[in-house]
């Protein structure tokens, strides 16, 4: 009898494939782009398999639209289902790469978790009441997120993706939205 690998689903932000002045906004680890974009494409390729779904929730890339053909190169090499969440970096020499999926915003099931996908963080959101939790991107370094609103950036995951798993097990241990119950009144998070 056969096994079959349960297809994996991977989350991600902000990659800003190109970017040079990133490393310096961001304090990233790294000598020139050329090397922030080899290593994570190492990282990436370690971890998302070829059948894997891979969401990246905004800011795949910097650039110009005559960038084309170095986006593609970048695309081309991650492996996994990729789908675009749209950035405010992400224009059409991004949006038009053979992605599986582009939207603004999206709604999935990760197993039992319930997620809502968008590049910005959101202080409330479908299913937010029942557990949904959002994942985000966009502030890179700045904020990791709260108990149910996570960055999955690749600034705060050592410039890789994550899965769910890990995404929740980090969500248990951020503090409260002090503006939760501004919006969400009757309903506190524990």
């Amino acid at each position: 009898m056969r096994a079959f690998r349960r297809r994996a689903t991977w989350q991600t932000a902000d990659l800003h494939f190109g970017h040079e002045r990133i490393i310096e906004f961001c304090k990233r680890p790294f000598r020139s782009v050329s090397e922030m974009n080899a290593a994570i494409i190492a990282n990436f390729q370690a971890c998302v398999s070829h059948d894997d779904d891979l969401w990246i929730l905004g800011d795949f890339a910097f650039g110009r639209a005559d960038d084309a053909a170095r986006f593609e190169g970048w695309f081309h090499s991650l492996p996994g289902r990729k789908h675009l969440i749209i950035g405010n970096h992400d224009d059409e020499a991004a949006i038009s790469l053979p992605w599986h999926s582009v939207e603004y915003m999206a709604e999935l099931q990760d197993g039992d978790q319930g997620l809502v996908l968008c590049h910005y963080p959101m202080i409330t959101w479908n299913g937010a009441r029942r557990g949904a939790l959002q994942l985000f991107g966009y502030v890179h370094d700045q904020w990791p997120g709260s108990r149910n609103s996570v960055n999955v950036g690749v600034d705060q995951w050592g410039f890789r993706p994550v899965q769910i798993q890990e995404i929740a097990q980090r969500a248990t241990k951020l503090p409260v939205n002090k503006h939760w119950t501004d919006v969400e009144h009757g309903n506190e998070l524990v």
